[in-house]
């Protein structure tokens, strides 16, 4: 399994537009192949700042969501967003 976790920090004059895309997004990587959670909920201590959590079965269903984000709406409208992940295989350990 592959994990990303961490956040997104949405400028001011740009969280209408975040917040309006993000429920579609959600919907289209939750229906994704191999994903097994994806969340995206705001911070309640910092404005603007949405936490992140996702889990892909393995790497190739993870990368073929960061290709189709790339290529979509909230790829376009999300473009040059801050982040901050972290990215981490996850061992069998800890499934």
């Amino acid at each position: 399994m592959i994990e990303l976790t961490g956040y997104i920090d949405v400028p001011e004059g740009r969280r209408e537009a975040i917040a309006a895309a993000l429920p579609f997004h959600i919907a289209l990587t939750r229906a994704e192949t191999g994903c097994l959670r994806f969340d995206v909920t705001p911070d309640p201590d910092v404005k603007g700042r949405y936490n992140v959590n996702e889990r892909f079965d393995d790497r190739a269903s993870f990368e073929a969501h960061q290709d189709r984000v790339r290529a979509s709406e909230w790829g376009e409208i999300s473009a040059g967003i801050p982040r901050d992940y972290t990215i981490r295989d996850i061992p069998d350990s800890e499934k």
